[in-house]
């Protein structure tokens, strides 16, 4: 650490202009960063006396065809406990198998928002491997049907089921939750349970964009609409014509482009800067943040009729924490869903593994879990993962418990929850309500072998699921 306080930043990377966008990040969270453009200074550095007091390293892989592990390994032998994230525009998950098997603590990709590389840069330091790991997010197909996502607390299908019913309307969808919690999972969902599901789903993160480039990228520009606009751009309004547009972090917006944004959701045309005619467009909108738009409005972040023009319907994912009992699931079909990746294999997990896993807090919800996951995947020799396989976890376990709770192996029964909060067991109703939405997500809605698997018949399933209240779709 530098003399002033500030953490010290060695980017390697031959692009002045990328050195300076990630130091200009890196600088708002308090890093100072000192410069290398090769290896060989890279490595030339670490010996210098800023190098003695380096806190992490970024190194931009910026020949996607070239192999950073080998220098990767280098660094990692000269300074075993330094951070070193890998910065690449290629975001495939072979390449973050060998990073991570080199010693790279993370892996990012272009374009970088500067919230993504703080969280990184200060979860490498603190050793909590709670960085995003954005290529396996990017990279496992995350387009699943509803009765596809794995999860049987109440309030998870609950929302799920306000999803459903609304996937089959025009209106648009505001989603609420913490970072990580699978908004995008459920927007996804609903595009594909929609009219519109023939089309693509198009994506834009409002959070990473520049403000001053917002309105183009979504709305587009027509040559010379302003300086530096040396061709004409199509936004994604119109990329999503006749399809879905998920707008994620809505609450980025300012308020300018919320006004034309509130324009074009009530007359459904778009006027790209600079051309001289409107276009109509029919888009169905899907907004999403991780944080509660409704205090944004109260607080003159955000416009009110905006707002209730975006939330006709709202579903609310509830965080990890409040759902621990779908962890041991969760867990079995991320690590299948892994498995399926080039490099990697078939793990087991045991169950030590599992009450481990159950008893974190999960800040950074399933997107943390997934990559606590494949982490582990990554660097496990055995047939299946074991408690010694999540060392950061391990070692968290104590500073983020989550809330008192009876033990794994008497409060849940494969993801269903036995007991409530105060000790005393739940009503028979509930519990077979749970196991029966259980099944029907682990089965993936096939009807007869989840009625096969639990001993009764067809009918009998039916008839449950109405006395039981369960909707189909929250199933």
């Amino acid at each position: 650490m530098t003399r002033n306080g500030q953490r010290l930043l060695l980017l390697i990377d031959d692009e002045p202009a990328q050195r300076r966008l990630v130091s200009a990040l890196a600088a708002r969270g308090g890093w100072r960063s000192i410069f290398a453009t090769d290896g060989e200074m890279g490595i030339a550095t670490l010996g210098t006396q800023d190098g003695m007091q380096l806190d992490a390293v970024l190194l931009d892989h910026w020949a996607p065809d070239a192999d950073a592990a080998p220098l990767i390994a280098e660094l990692r032998s000269r300074r075993p406990s330094l951070p070193i994230l890998l910065l690449t525009a290629n975001g495939s998950v072979a390449h973050a198998v060998a990073a991570m098997r080199s010693g790279a603590t993370d892996f990012l990709v272009k374009p970088l928002a500067p919230e993504r590389l703080l969280v990184a840069l200060e979860a490498a330091v603190a050793g909590t491997a709670a960085g995003e790991l954005r290529p396996l997010t990017e990279k496992i197909p995350a387009l699943l049907a509803f009765d596809e996502i794995v999860g049987s607390s109440p309030d998870f299908r609950a929302a799920l089921a306000i999803a459903a019913k609304a996937a089959r309307a025009r209106v648009p969808v505001l989603i609420e939750g913490e970072s990580g919690v699978g908004k995008e999972v459920v927007a996804e969902a609903i595009h594909a349970a929609s009219p519109r599901s023939r089309r693509p789903m198009t994506s834009v993160n409002l959070g990473a964009l520049p403000v001053n480039a917002m309105e183009s990228e979504l709305f587009g520009h027509e040559k010379g609409a302003f300086t530096g606009a040396f061709e004409r751009k199509v936004g994604r309004f119109a990329d999503a014509d006749g399809g879905t547009l998920f707008l994620d972090e809505i609450s980025a917006m300012p308020l300018d482009a919320q006004l034309r944004l509130l324009h074009v959701l009530q007359t459904g045309v778009i006027h790209p800067l600079g051309a001289r005619h409107p276009r109509e467009v029919d888009v169905r909108v899907i907004a999403a943040t991780n944080r509660r738009l409704l205090d944004e409005v109260e607080a003159g972040r955000f416009r009110e009729d905006l707002y209730y023009r975006l939330g006709g319907v709202q579903v609310t994912i509830p965080p990890l924490r409040e759902r621990t009992a779908d962890i041991p699931a969760l867990a079995r079909h991320l690590l299948a869903r892994i498995a399926e990746q080039p490099g990697l294999r078939s793990l087991g997990i045991t169950d030590d593994a599992l009450a481990l896993l159950a008893a974190y807090d999960w800040p950074g919800n399933v997107r943390q879990l997934q990559n606590a996951l494949f982490r582990a995947a990554v660097l496990c020799e055995e047939a299946a993962l074991t408690r010694g396989d999540f060392p950061q976890i391990a070692a968290l376990g104590q500073q983020r418990l989550a809330p008192p709770r009876v033990p794994l192996t008497m409060a849940t029964s494969g993801g269903v929850t036995l007991f409530r909060a105060d000790g005393n067991l739940r009503a028979l109703d509930e519990i077979e309500a749970d196991v029966i939405r259980l099944a029907i997500g682990h089965y993936r809605g096939r009807m007869t072998e989840v009625a096969r698997r639990l001993g009764i018949g067809r009918s009998t399933l039916y008839r449950k699921l109405g006395e039981l209240g369960i909707d189909n779709a929250a199933a």
